[in-house]
């Protein structure tokens, strides 16, 4: 009888372990699962960023980096689940750096085309004032043709700089 008891708490004792041990895996899944759903939510801001800005990439890029060191088994649930490397795929990073090389292009179309109209219009000033125009329509132009050299070049590193960070990303 005393046997018999025994063998009733010990069975008892192991179904209330065998309970525990699964409320305590039901709470650990649980919990991957919430760092998996707010790491979704941390890191999905960046695609809508880095499509519009490519300079974003460079930002969200080191964190998405970070994230995927810190939290290797949740990274790779998202990434089963997209299909791909979770949130910059090497595909949206060359994309990023087409749309940079294709927004600096169409800026310096742009700038040409509004420089020059600049300057037409004070050479049209300048024909206008005859064969010895003033010192000041000359100097003007120069500004012009000036201003339009030093927004070049600063815009045009900024372009390099931002185009070599993106391609070492690739």
């Amino acid at each position: 009888m005393f046997i018999l008891g025994a063998l009733i708490v010990a069975a008892a004792v192991w179904w209330a372990s065998q309970q525990i041990v699964g409320e305590l895996r039901a709470m650990r899944d649980e919990a991957a699962r919430n760092r998996t759903l707010a790491l979704l939510a941390l890191l999905t801001p960046a695609l809508r960023d880095a499509q519009s800005d490519p300079r974003a990439l460079l930002v969200w890029q080191p964190v998405a980096k970070m994230v995927r060191e810190l939290y290797p088994s949740e990274s790779g649930a998202i990434d089963r689940a997209s299909g791909a490397l979770f949130p910059f795929t090497p595909d949206r990073i060359q994309a990023a750096h087409a749309l940079w090389t294709t927004d600096w292009l169409s800026w310096e179309r742009t700038h040409d085309a509004d420089y020059k109209l600049k300057a037409a219009v004070i050479e049209q000033e300048m024909a206008a004032a005859g064969p010895s125009p003033s010192p000041a329509l000359r100097g003007k132009l120069e500004a012009v043709e000036r201003e339009k050299l030093d927004l070049y070049q600063r815009r045009y590193s900024e372009y390099v700089r931002i185009a070599k960070a993106l391609q070492a990303l690739e």
